[in-house]
C-alpha cells in the first residue's frame, strides 16, 4: 500500500512539472495538441473515476457478504447500508463523467 501512495505523489509531481514548463503559455501549443489533451483529459477522467470506483465497489461487496455469512440474521441492515454505499460510491464516477462531458462540450476548440 506505501508503494502505491509513493508513486501516485512521484506521479502527480512529475506531471506537474511537465505543466508548468511552459513559458509562453497555451497559445504556443498547436490547437490540434490542446484537442488532444482535452480528449486524453476526459477519457482518463471517466477512466481513472470507473476504476477507483469499482475497486470501491467490490471490496463493499466482499465486506458485506463475509458479514451476511457471519451473521444471517443481520442480513437486512447489511444489505441496506451496502446499498446506500454503492449509490455514493457510484455517484463519484457520475462526478467523473459530468467532469468529461465540461471538458468535451465547454471547450472553444472543438466549436
Amino acid at each position: 500500500m506505501k508503494k502505491a501512495g509513493i508513486l501516485s505523489v512521484l506521479m502527480v509531481l512529475a506531471l506537474a512539472t511537465v505543466a508548468m514548463a511552459s513559458e509562453a503559455g497555451a497559445e504556443a501549443v498547436a490547437p490540434a495538441a490542446n484537442l488532444a489533451l482535452i480528449c486524453l483529459a476526459a477519457a482518463l477522467s471517466v477512466g481513472v473515476a470507473a476504476l477507483g470506483c469499482g475497486i470501491g465497489m467490490g471490496a463493499g461487496i466482499g465486506g458485506a457478504c463475509s458479514g451476511i455469512a457471519r451473521n444471517p440474521e443481520a442480513s437486512g441492515k447489511i444489505t441496506v447500508t451496502m446499498i446506500i454505499g454503492l449509490a455514493l460510491i457510484e455517484s463519484l464516477t457520475i462526478y467523473g463523467l459530468v467532469i468529461s462531458l465540461i471538458l468535451l462540450f465547454a471547450n472553444p476548440l472543438l466549436k
